[in-house]
Parts: C-alpha cells; structure tokens; sequence
C-alpha cells in the first residue's frame, strides 16, 4: 500500500491538508481544478519575471526555489492566493514600486479570469524558515544539480545532508528514475536515511514527484520526507 498510494492524499484529513480549499458543484469540479492550475502558473511566471527584471539590488536565489507552493482558498467573494517562499525578501519585493507589483499581480490574475467585481483575488505571502524540510525545494535543488552534471549519487548526499541539518526530519528516502547518467537502459536508484514509515497514516510524511527534462530523456525524482508522528 505504501508505495502505490500517493502519501498525501492516503493521509488527507489526518496530516496532511489540500492545498486548494473551495465548493463546487459535480458538473464544474473539473473547471475549478483548470482554474486552480492556470492561476499558480499565473502567479510563479509572474513572480519569476517581476524578481529577474525589476530588482537588481537584492541577492536572490535561483529561479528554482524562489517558490515552494501555492494554496489557494475561494469564498463567495474573495479568492486568497497564499504564496510559501523560502525568499525572504519576496514580500518587499512584490511590495515595492510604485504601484505596488502585489496590486499588479492582482490586476493580472483579476483580468485574466474575467472575475466579477465582487470576487476580488487576494495575495498574501508566508516565508518559510526551513526551506530543505519542503521536498518541492529539495527537489530543485537535485535537479539543477543534474543539468550541471554533478555524480547523481553525490547529488543525493548532498541532499539528505541538507534535509538531515533541520531540526524535524527524522528520515529522508529519494528516488531517481530514468536514463540516469544518459545510459541506454533506463534503471531506479534510491537512497534513505533514518525513518521513512510510508504505511503508518498517523506519520506526517512530505512527498513530491519532480520530473527533469535532460538531454538524453527525462528523469522522474520522488521525495519522502518523515517529520515525527501525531
């Protein structure tokens, strides 16, 4: 069970929660999903861009991890898009300028979707404190490591080691799948450290699949990440 569930949704409701909160009805479920999606591409392109082009002074980090996720919560009048960054200057920055970019991306997603005026999209923007705990980053982080041809095994090291430094990770387990180093024959390799209890529901476990577009194929990265139990 534990390797054929997707652990997010095996422990909705216990540990885990939907990253999109709204009502629908049956016959428009799919357009509410549609929508959801269009608006998170809305939202990283434009944080993406707004970051690359208008602010020089600031250091950021790569494109990659600029975003962890994107929760999304609809109402009879608003739309509130909350933005989980491990930038932490994310927040002066879409505040900044004149006007404010913040009211810009609201304008952009307002308009886009053709909201009436009464259903006005809200941004609100949470920085995380341990961005190696969320295993969207982690992800990221082995990925743009692969494009620059870094030793897959070493890439993995290196990213336990970093998920291994937070206080609440009690195990890691990452998978690598596909033509791994360009070989022809397509093969699995994974790596784990510490706990990983993936048929226990009351486990709070993280989990994401990334997937890579090198120049010999595609690789498929999965990421379980245990932080205690409830």
């Amino acid at each position: 069970m534990g390797q054929k569930i997707n652990p997010l949704g095996l422990r909705l409701g216990t540990t885990q929660r939907h990253h999109s909160l709204w009502f629908a009805e049956p016959k428009n479920y799919s357009k509410g999903l549609q929508e959801d999606q269009k608006i998170r591409d809305c939202v990283k392109n434009f944080v993406r861009d707004c970051v690359k082009k208008n602010v020089k002074k600031i250091p950021i980090p790569s494109d990659e991890t600029l975003i962890s996720r994107i929760e999304i919560q609809k109402t009879t009048d608003v739309i509130t898009v909350i933005i989980y960054t491990s930038f932490s200057d994310l927040s002066k920055v879409l505040r900044g300028g004149k006007p404010q970019r913040i009211k810009e991306l609201q304008t952009n997603v307002a308009k886009e979707f053709h909201y009436s005026v009464n259903h006005k999209p809200n941004i609100a923007i949470t920085t995380i404190t341990e961005p190696y705990e969320q295993p969207t980053i982690l992800a990221e982080f082995i990925a743009k490591e692969l494009k620059e041809k870094v030793p897959f095994r070493r890439v993995m090291k290196a990213a336990i080691e970093k998920a291994r430094e937070t206080e609440n990770t009690e195990g890691i387990q990452i998978q690598i799948a596909g033509r791994i180093d360009g070989k022809e024959i397509a093969r699995v390799e994974w790596i784990r450290k510490g706990r990983v209890p993936l048929q226990t529901i009351r486990a709070k476990i993280d989990y994401c699949s990334y997937t890579v577009r090198m120049v010999y194929g595609v690789l498929g990265i999965k990421i379980w990440i245990f932080t205690g139990e409830e």
